[in-house]
């Protein structure tokens, strides 16, 4: 009966995943209206699902770490009561947290389900060390280094930009309709009329045409056409790196017990926090893509990058960053170099971040306690 409630477990940690962390990939891309809010939820759901696939060879360390070895005694961690607490913990507290539009971290609350958990089951004899090496440390380091690397990736694209002449347009809003107008920057009417403005010719356009569009051309290329190909390259690559990430973490809970073969438990993973994304992200996408700055191209490529990169790194060497840390801070960075931040909703966020683990931990020792 246990060993079969872990497995629902497990699975609506799964879902819980998805839901909130599943559009965070591509928050950038609906954020800036590069795609709409189908395709890219589609783009996530595809990416990340092969990222869980590709965890089967390339994170395997993550399985081990988030099993609960090491932090309690294996008599402990490994028994199926102190798993289905430390997964119904944390998949309650990422649940509730999407029901409000806040993304929060599947890893810090897993953390906070084992360490619940584990006081629960030890008292004071949970392992603190390992707790703060293997987990508090990378969170806390993780999204600060993004905040810093987004910053200076924007900063240097921006005035690699600047240093090219290439030139962009923007838009104003006019008459009782607000249609939008497409209407070329001002630096490029004075670059243009040695420094003596030109007025230029505008016509009406779609919302999506008028976020900061590039210009100019390229060996015959549009550069707005070419950094949109990138920019959705680089948000496949977050999604990717997530289901890289994420998923092992939650095969930890069936590892420590060893009731199903870690392919399969993998796959049933990659599929339940597909159905999670797919079912449940909007709340969180509009939080992401739209509250915490405004999104142009560029600063939604240059998060990205960042993103990408950081995760996919930890993911090879075991080191359990959160996804969700990683990608706020790389756009909280990009936000800050642009001046556009929403202070009001970083606030909120880091207050849900704070929150996240002590819930965590009265969930699942809650449960544990419960449990026979």
């Amino acid at each position: 009966m246990l060993t079969f409630l872990l497995l629902l477990t497990t699975l609506f940690l799964a879902y819980s995943n998805g839901a909130n962390d599943n559009f965070k990939g591509v928050a950038t891309l609906y954020g800036s209206n590069t795609v709409g809010y189908k395709t890219a939820i589609s783009l996530a759901t595809g990416a990340t699902f092969l990222g869980s696939i590709c965890a089967i060879f390339l994170a395997q360390g993550l399985i081990a770490s988030f099993s609960g070895k090491g932090l309690v005694p294996q008599n402990i961690a490994g028994t199926e009561s102190f798993l289905i607490a430390t997964g119904l913990g944390a998949g309650g507290t990422v649940l509730l947290a999407t029901r409000f539009g806040f993304p929060i971290s599947t890893t810090q609350s897993l953390v906070g389900g084992l360490l619940g958990a584990g006081v629960v089951a030890v008292g004071m004899n949970v392992n603190f060390e390992k707790l703060g090496n293997t987990f508090f440390l990378p969170l806390l380091v993780s999204p600060l280094l993004a905040f810093v690397i987004g910053g200076c990736i924007y900063g240097i694209f921006t005035k690699l930009r600047k240093t090219l002449g290439l030139t962009k347009e923007s838009c104003i809003c006019i008459g009782e309709k607000r249609q939008l107008i497409p209407l070329a920057s001002a630096e490029y009417a004075n670059a243009m009329s040695n420094s003596e403005f030109v007025s230029p010719v505008v016509t009406t356009a779609a919302e999506q045409e008028c976020v900061d569009l590039y210009t100019d051309r390229a060996w015959g290329i549009s550069i707005q056409t070419l950094l949109d190909k990138a920019h959705i390259l680089s948000a496949i690559a977050v999604s990717f790196a997530r289901g890289l990430n994420d998923t092992p973490k939650i095969a930890g809970l069936l590892v420590a017990v060893d009731i199903i073969d870690i392919h399969y438990g993998l796959a049933v993973i990659a599929i339940g926090i597909a159905v999670g994304g797919l079912l449940n992200s909007r709340r969180v996408a509009e939080t992401m893509s739209k509250n915490i700055t405004e999104i142009n191209h560029g600063q939604g490529f240059s998060a990205n990058i960042v993103t990408s990169f950081l995760v996919i790194i930890a993911s090879k060497f075991g080191v359990p960053v959160s996804t969700t840390h990683v990608s706020v801070g790389a756009i909280f960075g990009v936000g800050m170099i642009s001046k556009k931040i929403d202070t009001k909703t970083i606030r909120s966020i880091i207050l849900s971040w704070l929150i996240t683990l002590p819930l965590a931990m009265v969930f699942s020792g809650f449960i544990y306690w419960l449990l026979p």
